[in-house]
Protein backbone atom coordinates (compact mmCIF):
# COMPACT_ATOMS: atom_id res chain seq x y z
CA UNK A 1 0.00 0.00 0.00
CA UNK A 2 2.82 2.42 0.90
CA UNK A 3 4.55 1.62 -2.39
CA UNK A 4 1.42 2.58 -4.35
CA UNK A 5 1.04 5.79 -2.35
CA UNK A 6 4.65 6.70 -3.12
CA UNK A 7 4.21 5.89 -6.80
CA UNK A 8 1.13 8.11 -6.92
CA UNK A 9 2.99 10.93 -5.14
CA UNK A 10 6.00 10.72 -7.45
CA UNK A 11 3.71 10.55 -10.50
CA UNK A 12 1.81 13.63 -9.35
CA UNK A 13 5.06 15.52 -8.88
CA UNK A 14 6.22 14.50 -12.35
CA UNK A 15 2.81 15.42 -13.82
CA UNK A 16 2.96 18.78 -12.05
CA UNK A 17 6.34 19.41 -13.64
CA UNK A 18 4.90 18.79 -17.11
CA UNK A 19 1.92 21.05 -16.40
CA UNK A 20 4.23 23.84 -15.29
CA UNK A 21 6.32 23.54 -18.45
CA UNK A 22 3.33 24.65 -20.51
CA UNK A 23 3.54 28.05 -18.80
CA UNK A 24 7.19 28.27 -19.92
CA UNK A 25 8.51 28.25 -16.37
CA UNK A 26 11.91 26.69 -16.01
CA UNK A 27 11.62 23.68 -13.71
CA UNK A 28 14.41 21.65 -12.18
CA UNK A 29 13.52 18.62 -10.09
CA UNK A 30 16.03 16.70 -8.01
CA UNK A 31 15.40 13.33 -6.38
CA UNK A 32 18.03 12.46 -3.77
CA UNK A 33 18.49 9.03 -2.20
CA UNK A 34 21.13 7.36 -0.10
CA UNK A 35 22.66 4.14 -1.39
CA UNK A 36 20.93 0.91 -0.44
CA UNK A 37 22.16 -1.52 2.21
CA UNK A 38 25.86 -2.27 1.83
CA UNK A 39 27.90 -5.32 2.78
CA UNK A 40 29.39 -4.65 6.21
CA UNK A 41 31.15 -8.03 6.60
CA UNK A 42 34.59 -6.43 6.17
CA UNK A 43 34.81 -3.19 8.19
CA UNK A 44 38.04 -2.24 6.40
CA UNK A 45 36.35 -2.29 2.97
CA UNK A 46 35.92 1.32 1.82
CA UNK A 47 34.14 0.45 -1.44
CA UNK A 48 31.59 -2.15 -0.38
CA UNK A 49 29.03 -3.68 -2.69
CA UNK A 50 25.33 -3.97 -1.89
CA UNK A 51 23.92 -6.88 0.05
CA UNK A 52 21.05 -8.94 -1.38
CA UNK A 53 18.70 -6.70 0.62
CA UNK A 54 20.43 -3.69 -0.92
CA UNK A 55 19.97 -5.03 -4.45
CA UNK A 56 16.28 -5.57 -3.67
CA UNK A 57 15.97 -1.98 -2.43
CA UNK A 58 17.69 -0.73 -5.60
CA UNK A 59 15.10 -2.64 -7.64
CA UNK A 60 12.33 -1.16 -5.48
CA UNK A 61 13.64 2.36 -6.15
CA UNK A 62 13.45 1.64 -9.88
CA UNK A 63 9.80 0.61 -9.46
CA UNK A 64 9.02 3.71 -7.40
CA UNK A 65 10.67 5.88 -10.05
CA UNK A 66 9.17 4.05 -13.05
CA UNK A 67 7.00 7.02 -14.05
CA UNK A 68 9.62 9.70 -13.46
CA UNK A 69 11.19 10.85 -16.74
CA UNK A 70 14.78 11.31 -15.56
CA UNK A 71 17.08 13.30 -17.81
CA UNK A 72 20.20 12.22 -15.94
CA UNK A 73 21.33 10.08 -13.02
CA UNK A 74 24.27 11.01 -10.80
CA UNK A 75 26.14 8.81 -8.34
CA UNK A 76 29.33 9.06 -6.37
CA UNK A 77 32.05 6.78 -7.71
CA UNK A 78 31.48 3.95 -5.22
CA UNK A 79 30.15 0.45 -5.86
CA UNK A 80 27.23 0.83 -3.46
CA UNK A 81 25.95 4.08 -4.97
CA UNK A 82 26.37 2.96 -8.58
CA UNK A 83 24.68 -0.37 -7.81
CA UNK A 84 21.77 1.51 -6.21
CA UNK A 85 21.39 3.78 -9.24
CA UNK A 86 21.82 1.10 -11.92
CA UNK A 87 18.28 -0.38 -12.07
CA UNK A 88 16.76 3.10 -12.43
CA UNK A 89 19.39 4.03 -15.01
CA UNK A 90 18.59 0.85 -16.94
CA UNK A 91 14.85 1.61 -16.88
CA UNK A 92 15.53 5.10 -18.25
CA UNK A 93 18.22 3.96 -20.71
CA UNK A 94 20.67 6.37 -19.12
CA UNK A 95 24.33 6.18 -18.22
CA UNK A 96 25.29 6.97 -14.64
CA UNK A 97 27.25 10.21 -14.27
CA UNK A 98 29.67 10.31 -11.36
CA UNK A 99 30.06 13.36 -9.16
CA UNK A 100 32.56 14.22 -6.40
CA UNK A 101 31.64 13.48 -2.80
CA UNK A 102 32.44 17.07 -1.74
CA UNK A 103 31.53 20.39 -3.33
CA UNK A 104 28.94 18.66 -5.49
CA UNK A 105 26.48 21.50 -5.99
CA UNK A 106 28.73 23.78 -7.98
CA UNK A 107 28.21 25.95 -11.06
CA UNK A 108 29.02 23.06 -13.39
CA UNK A 109 26.40 20.80 -11.79
CA UNK A 110 23.81 23.59 -11.68
CA UNK A 111 24.33 24.41 -15.35
CA UNK A 112 24.23 20.74 -16.41
CA UNK A 113 20.99 20.02 -14.52
CA UNK A 114 19.02 23.25 -14.88
CA UNK A 115 15.54 22.63 -16.26
CA UNK A 116 15.90 18.85 -15.95
CA UNK A 117 14.72 15.98 -13.77
CA UNK A 118 17.67 14.41 -11.97
CA UNK A 119 18.30 11.47 -9.63
CA UNK A 120 21.26 11.82 -7.26
CA UNK A 121 22.52 8.83 -5.26
CA UNK A 122 24.93 9.47 -2.40
CA UNK A 123 25.70 8.76 1.23
CA UNK A 124 24.23 9.28 4.71
CA UNK A 125 26.38 12.35 5.30
CA UNK A 126 26.59 13.76 1.77
CA UNK A 127 22.97 13.68 0.60
CA UNK A 128 21.61 15.94 3.37
CA UNK A 129 24.50 18.37 2.79
CA UNK A 130 23.84 18.35 -0.96
CA UNK A 131 20.10 18.95 -0.35
CA UNK A 132 20.86 21.80 2.07
CA UNK A 133 23.12 23.41 -0.54
CA UNK A 134 20.41 23.19 -3.18
CA UNK A 135 17.70 24.72 -0.96
CA UNK A 136 20.10 27.35 0.39
CA UNK A 137 19.87 26.68 4.12
CA UNK A 138 20.63 24.03 6.75
CA UNK A 139 17.42 22.04 7.13
CA UNK A 140 18.42 18.37 7.04
CA UNK A 141 20.84 16.48 9.29
CA UNK A 142 22.91 13.43 8.41
CA UNK A 143 20.87 10.30 7.78
CA UNK A 144 21.04 7.55 10.41
CA UNK A 145 23.42 4.82 9.30
CA UNK A 146 20.63 2.23 9.33
CA UNK A 147 18.24 4.37 7.25
CA UNK A 148 18.37 3.63 3.54
CA UNK A 149 14.82 4.75 2.75
CA UNK A 150 14.86 8.55 2.62
CA UNK A 151 13.76 10.27 -0.56
CA UNK A 152 14.36 14.00 -0.79
CA UNK A 153 12.54 15.78 -3.61
CA UNK A 154 13.38 19.36 -4.54
CA UNK A 155 11.59 21.31 -7.22
CA UNK A 156 12.98 24.65 -8.38
CA UNK A 157 10.64 26.81 -10.43
CA UNK A 158 12.03 30.10 -11.70
CA UNK A 159 14.66 30.09 -8.95
CA UNK A 160 12.26 29.32 -6.07
CA UNK A 161 12.73 25.93 -4.42
CA UNK A 162 10.34 23.68 -2.53
CA UNK A 163 11.44 20.50 -0.83
CA UNK A 164 10.03 17.44 0.84
CA UNK A 165 11.35 14.36 2.58
CA UNK A 166 9.61 11.01 2.23
CA UNK A 167 10.58 7.81 4.02
CA UNK A 168 10.12 4.66 1.98
CA UNK A 169 10.73 1.29 3.62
Amino acid sequence: MIRYLIIICVTLLATNAFAQEETHSEITTYYFIRHAEKDRSDPTEKDAHLTEEGHQRAQNWSIIFQNVPFDAIYSTNFNRTKETAQPTADNNRLEINTYPVTNSYDDTFIKATKGKTILVVGHSNTIPDFVNNVIGHEKYNDIEDTNNGNLFIITIIDGVSSDMLLTIN
